[in-house]
């Protein structure tokens, strides 16, 4: 007879929710494994089990953030029109964080100041830019942008939609100005200033 596995991807992802919700409501100094184990009714067995440690769960959160990243931005299919593809990235980007704030904030955020991710890790996020490189070398060779750096004008794009998204989720948006009305405009304006003259 097969033994019943419970510590299985289901209850993985439960407690790494759990955790992100955690740590983005109140930092990293109030996870306790013993608490997000009660909280998700579970032991410590499983949690330790599943990650090792408290390091280890919060490795795990860093790398499931930047998976479901990466999984958002690639519903964003190439078209033959790679300048709209920059904005509809930008639009995606936006979608995950307000969709997945405690995820967010743990790529983004200094709420994970006690974790300091290793350098596969940042590699990792670091590579979550590429979609938006290939559409700009996409643009590029197709006449539509400047030539140069397209490093440098992805990162432009990028900067102005994590400055919007920052500003949203952190509730500091100027008063009576809507982000959601003026984010999809600032991209525009953003990669207008790259065109190609």
């Amino acid at each position: 007879m097969a033994r019943l596995k419970t510590h299985d991807e289901a209850l993985r992802l439960k407690l790494i929710n759990r955790a992100a919700a955690t740590v983005f409501d109140r930092g990293t100094a109030a996870l306790s494994l013993r608490r997000l184990a009660a909280d998700v009714k579970t032991s410590t067995t499983a949690v330790y089990s599943l990650f090792g440690n408290k390091a280890g769960l919060l490795d795990s959160l860093y790398r499931e953030a930047a998976r479901l990243f990466v999984a958002r931005l690639a519903t964003v299919d190439s078209s033959d029109d790679p300048a709209a593809d920059v904005i509809r990235l930008g639009k995606a980007y936006r979608e995950y964080a307000l969709a997945n704030p405690h995820l967010y904030a743990i790529m983004f955020a200094d709420r994970t100041v006690d974790y300091e991710p290793t350098v596969e890790r940042r590699n990792e996020v670091g590579e979550t830019i590429q979609p938006l490189v290939d559409a700009v070398v996409r643009g590029q060779a197709a006449g539509q942008f400047k030539d140069g750096s397209p490093d440098v004008i992805a990162l432009s794009c990028w900067g102005a939609a994590h400055g919007l998204v920052s500003l949203e989720l952190s509730g500091n948006e100027p008063p009576g100005l809507d982000i959601g009305d003026a984010y999809e405009a600032t991209l525009r304006a953003v990669v207008s200033g790259w065109r190609r003259g």
